[in-house]
């Protein structure tokens, strides 16, 4: 009999004895059976019944652990203690970590008494933990595992409409390509206030759609509701660029320095922006000795790109640029 069919089968008894009677060692053989068949109700009613008679032993082992059985586990647990928020992020950790496994199809996750009770706040965290490990997730699969997530989110969303946190939730549904979703919960969000994060939230979807205008035009909208706000001139800049008006990026930029002017990203793109904009050697050598502080090797790479793609730049600058690139 295999270890998931104990697990399954013979409910907690079988399962102790199958571990030798150790509490610890059946949670893990009943975390295996959930992995297995996140849907079967049988793991979890011995996993109930293992906490509720072994929860001091239980406890001193899950303290401190976050393996991803443990973890799993305490996501349960902490249901069964009506802790919905806690509950809630222990689940977004483990599905950050293996989202190839549908998780949220736990009968508890779509339990009335954890939709009624988890805040919105949780839930976002809980989203954002799942994009922790940038697992690709805008596949027909993926879509279908988080159609769990898709429904609380709605629910939550409707119960506690707090335009942060919905608009923190949104990235979850945008990096599965539920991008329908991501506006609903914008709207949803300016229908009680209008914040920043969701003109950010908007932005970012018409990003990804490849709608560079309405993603502008979003962007700008934040900018209105948080003027003093660099990263935000930044975004924007960005756009301009990719839309080859380097006149607007780099005017922007220099609009957030007025905000941050020692902030690197900021000085490395305006360098970046001047230098293809006008074809000026000294800017492109300022985004030379900026350039190997950028911890995002991507942006760091792009606007290397834009910069030698100046008009009239000396080679021997441009191959010294185009070697940070390649390290």
């Amino acid at each position: 009999m295999s270890n998931q069919s104990v697990a399954v089968g013979v409910g907690l008894a079988g399962v102790m004895a199958h571990c030798g009677g150790s509490p610890v060692g059946a949670m893990e053989l009943l975390v295996g059976a959930v992995a297995s068949a996140p849907t079967a109700p049988e793991p979890y009613a011995a996993l109930a019944e293992l906490w509720r008679d072994r929860r001091s032993e239980l406890k001193e082992s899950l303290e401190g652990n976050g393996s991803l059985s443990s973890v799993l586990a305490q996501a349960y647990f902490r249901f069964l203690d009506g802790d919905m928020d806690d509950a809630v992020m222990s689940l977004g950790s483990v599905t950050g970590a293996r989202p190839d496994v549908a998780w949220s199809a736990a009968p508890w996750f779509g339990d009335a008494r954890f939709l009624d009770a988890v805040s919105a706040e949780a839930l976002a965290e809980a989203c954002l933990r799942t994009l922790d490990y940038g697992h690709d997730l805008d596949t027909d699969d993926m879509r279908k595992r988080f159609a769990p997530w898709f429904h609380a989110i709605e629910v939550v969303a409707e119960r506690s409409p707090v335009p942060e946190s919905l608009a923190a939730m949104a990235r979850l549904p945008r990096s599965c390509g539920r991008y329908e979703l991501c506006f609903a919960l914008c709207d949803r969000a300016d229908a009680v206030d209008q914040v920043m994060w969701t003109a950010v939230a908007r932005a970012a979807t018409w990003r990804v759609m490849g709608d560079l205008d309405q993603a502008a035009a979003a962007f700008a909208s934040a900018l209105t509701r948080d003027p003093a706000n660099w990263s935000l001139y930044l975004d924007l800049a960005d756009v301009r660029a990719e839309q080859g008006d380097f006149a607007a990026a780099a005017s922007l930029v220099e609009q957030g320095l007025e905000h941050a002017p020692h902030e690197l990203s900021l000085r490395a793109a305006g360098a970046a922006y001047r230098t293809r904009l006008s074809g000026s050697p000294d800017d492109l050598l300022a985004l030379i000795s900026l350039a190997p502080q950028l911890e995002n090797t991507t942006y760091r790479n792009l606007l290397i790109d834009y910069a030698c793609a100046g008009p009239k730049l000396p080679e021997n600058i441009v191959a010294k640029a185009r070697s940070i690139r390649e390290n």
